[in-house]
């Protein structure tokens, strides 16, 4: 291919393409509502943190971490650094299931009121799923600005 030779999607590498492109932004912003309660609310990621895994985090580390994952989410929904903004969504999720295995255990628990308790877990088990189909679509994923990229043969960097 020339140098700055423009690819040209067939329908089906388009319509794989929304799909991706709808799959990336919906993973973003589900990561991106939990970012952002770290940054309006950090006094229940300090409760979380405390009683969940047992350690104490600052204010200040609640709100790196809130920033850090907003800065994640922004590249995600871009398509931006797409195997490192990708991949450490992932690996965050992933460490979330590891720390809620319990739930999947007992998916249709009730407490007292009759509230479902363990559904969250049944959803990050699913998020968790789409994360990995993300990551494993990667070169599906044309509606992005590296994909745009990659069709216009620029530089590497960006993958």
């Amino acid at each position: 291919m020339a140098l700055h030779e423009k690819i040209i999607l067939s329908p089906q590498d388009k319509l794989d393409a929304l799909a991706v492109l709808v799959l990336r932004l919906g993973l973003a912003w589900f990561i991106f509502l939990w970012a952002a309660h770290k940054i309006i609310t950090p006094g229940q990621y300090q409760d979380l943190a405390r009683n969940i895994d047992k350690i104490d985090v600052s204010l200040s580390q609640v709100y790196l971490a809130g920033g850090a994952q907003i800065v994640l989410c922004l590249l995600v929904a871009l398509g931006v650094l797409r195997y490192f903004s990708y991949g450490s969504l992932l690996i965050m999720h992933f460490f979330t299931v590891t720390r809620r295995w319990e739930g999947f255990f007992d998916p249709f628990a009730v407490n007292d009121r009759g509230f479902p308790v363990n559904r969250n877990q049944v959803i990050d088990l699913a998020v968790l799923a789409a994360f990995i189909a993300l990551v494993l679509l990667i070169r599906r994923d044309h509606f992005s600005v590296s994909g745009w990229l990659a069709r216009h043969d620029r530089a590497r960097w960006w993958m």
